[in-house]
């Protein structure tokens, strides 16, 4: 058989789903990211990208960040660019469940592939290392006296963050929907305003703020899990300085529309090797990510449940 012959041959198989994915794709895999270069979800397609290599799943993987609009920008790029193509992975998460339900996006998630979720963190608000607020306590009080006055950066409306910002508000008598919240397309725009100090406040997931409350350059105040993060034990949760304020901010990746069950099994399984590999586990204990896999339909429900769940806390806080 003539090659050109077999590379057609080779390419109406894999259209129409016959040949697993994992030989497909060997040769190239596309990763959406969709937010700006320094965030969580950046860091987390690229640590999937290098364990997709390492783990021998992809040859070669592709990154292409598109932020804004918590994710939905990427989403909708996503969707319209990937129809059917069994070698494209998107990152998502919480922050964009989030910004689904106060954006109300032309493009949902429903539109793509659930594939599986990766890890799960929770986020730390931290201040400029000159800031007069030395716990989340002066934040409150100042926010008491004026509400404008302590501005708050973090991912898009919607995101954990800013969920997080609304529910201290809520939790201390305070109209959530009167916080000075400014978003940002990604985590290294976010950083870069808090350490300019144009921000009172930032949140984020830790290892996004690690180097810099090591080195000084920034200063922890509050953390949103119930107990104190096991790799930063230092840091006070919301929940012991007396606000009711706990939320957990989770990652996961989706495929295209359009591909077939086989192809969805055959991704999820490159995806589950890849997290089996010593270089995601070392992604992982560099990050101080915590384990979250969940894939098949349990992943698909735990999304519906999400927004559900979501929703919920967000109509409490007064965003929606």
């Amino acid at each position: 058989m003539r090659r050109d012959t077999f590379l057609k041959s080779l390419a109406a198989l894999a259209a129409a789903g016959a040949l697993p994915l994992p030989a497909l794709a060997n040769a190239n895999l596309k990763m959406m990211i969709p937010a700006n270069p320094g965030g969580g979800w950046d860091t987390t397609g690229r640590a999937l990208g290098k364990a997709l290599q390492d783990a021998g799943a992809a040859a070669s993987v592709q990154f292409d960040n598109k932020g804004g609009a918590a994710g939905a920008i990427g989403l909708a790029q996503f969707v319209n660019a990937s129809k059917g193509d069994p070698n494209a992975l998107m990152v998502m998460g919480a922050v964009m469940i989030g910004g689904i339900i106060t954006g109300k996006p032309p493009v949902s998630l429903t539109a793509a592939t659930p594939v599986a979720r990766l890890t799960s963190e929770y986020n730390v608000f931290v201040v400029p290392a000159d800031s007069p607020f030395k716990s989340m306590k002066d934040v409150v009080e100042a926010m008491k006296k004026d509400m404008g006055s302590v501005k708050w950066g973090g991912g898009s409306r919607g995101s954990t963050e800013h969920i997080a910002a609304a529910m201290l508000a809520r939790a201390t008598g305070l109209d959530a929907a009167k916080i000075n919240y400014v978003p940002f397309r990604g985590g290294g725009e976010a950083t870069a305003a808090i350490l300019g100090g144009n921000v009172s406040v930032g949140g984020s997931g830790y290892s996004e703020f690690q180097q810099y409350i090591e080195s000084g350059k920034m200063r922890p105040i509050g953390v949103t899990s119930a107990a104190r993060l096991k790799n930063a034990p230092n840091i006070p949760t919301m929940k012991e300085q007396g606000f009711d304020v706990e939320i957990g901010n989770w990652r996961g990746v989706y495929a295209a529309p359009g591909i077939t069950p086989d192809q969805r099994k055959a991704l999820t399984a490159m995806v589950q090797k890849a997290v089996k590999s010593k270089a995601w586990a070392e992604a992982m204990e560099r990050n101080g990510w915590t384990d979250a896999w969940l894939a098949g339909p349990a992943f698909d429900e735990f999304v519906e449940r999400e927004f559900a769940s979501l929703r919920a806390t967000m109509v409490k806080a007064g965003m929606v």
